[in-house]
């Protein structure tokens, strides 16, 4: 029977270095040709996804973690940031001295700054990790050079604002936020343990994930979902089979039905065989 799988990109279908591990690529490849649905259902807005990843072939993307759908190479449904609302957030940054980025389909648009300190995140990831500088330039770099420095930022088209680490405690801007936005932290490890997301209140992946099912007449029982962070803890509750990434935060394995091998592990290819995707 036909299934569809909904795969979130990083820490799940790309690994911290921004590497697709070439037993994933296998797996959606071989999972297609079963006739089985794949779906990117990531935090990732439209203009982040870049072609290393969508050469590896998909059905279709969920964006911006919930707030953007393209089914069959069309918008389904796209919910933005109002320029009122975002002007309120980017103040407060400003005014506590947290660089971020606004996620848009077109692109991403930084605040003045806002390059230097992920540039130096890149740095202490190649300092690390001396053996994978080849895979670093090519999986991070291409986000780096993506960010726009200078452009308009109160603007009509933002899905999500992303907030880097900064000395303002995650717990100051969940207290400042959560009650009008969905706040998450650390959805980008490499970023910090202060970073997070912002978006929008009452949309996430299952809200997405329950459209695309409903657009394409299929049941959630025959649905998969694969993560390993805050903002996949929804769906992966929400489909039949949630399944967390080895390398997932514990409190999304413990909402998971099932955990898999970390990414560098073969976790996907692992999973899809063990629940008979690919053979």
């Amino acid at each position: 029977m036909q299934k569809i799988i909904f795969l979130d990109i990083d820490g799940t279908l790309v690994n911290e270095k921004g590497m697709i591990p070439e037993s994933a690529k296998l797996a959606v490849r071989k999972a297609r040709e079963n006739g089985h649905i794949i779906y990117l259902c990531t935090g990732r807005s439209r203009g982040e996804i870049f072609d290393d990843i969508l050469s590896v072939g998909f059905d279709g993307l969920i964006g911006g973690a919930g707030c953007y759908i393209e089914v069959e190479q069309e918008a389904l449904f796209h919910e933005k940031f109002k320029k009122s609302d975002a002007q309120q957030i980017i103040d407060f940054f400003y005014q506590k001295g947290i660089d971020f980025y606004l996620e848009t389909n077109i692109g991403l648009f930084a605040s003045e700054g806002c390059k230097q300190n992920v540039f130096g995140f890149i740095e202490k990831l190649k300092t690390n990790n001396p053996e994978f500088l080849k895979e670093i330039e090519k999986g991070i770099v291409p986000f780096y050079e993506a960010l726009m420095e200078g452009e308009e930022l109160i603007r009509e088209d933002i899905n999500k604002i992303v907030f880097l680490d900064s000395a303002t405690p995650i717990d100051a801007v969940m207290q400042e936020f959560e009650a009008r936005y969905t706040v998450i932290p650390s959805t980008v490890s490499v970023f910090g343990s202060n970073s997070g997301e912002i978006s929008l209140l009452g949309i996430n992946k299952a809200t997405a994930i329950e459209k695309v099912l409903a657009r394409l007449n299929i049941t959630k029982e025959n649905a998969f979902a694969y993560g390993d962070s805050f903002n996949d803890i929804e769906m992966l509750q929400f489909v039949q089979h949630g399944i967390a990434m080895g390398n997932a935060h514990e409190k999304v394995k413990c909402v998971a039905d099932d955990v898999t091998e970390t990414v560098d592990e073969n976790g996907i290819y692992n999973s899809f065989e063990k629940y008979g995707l690919i053979g």
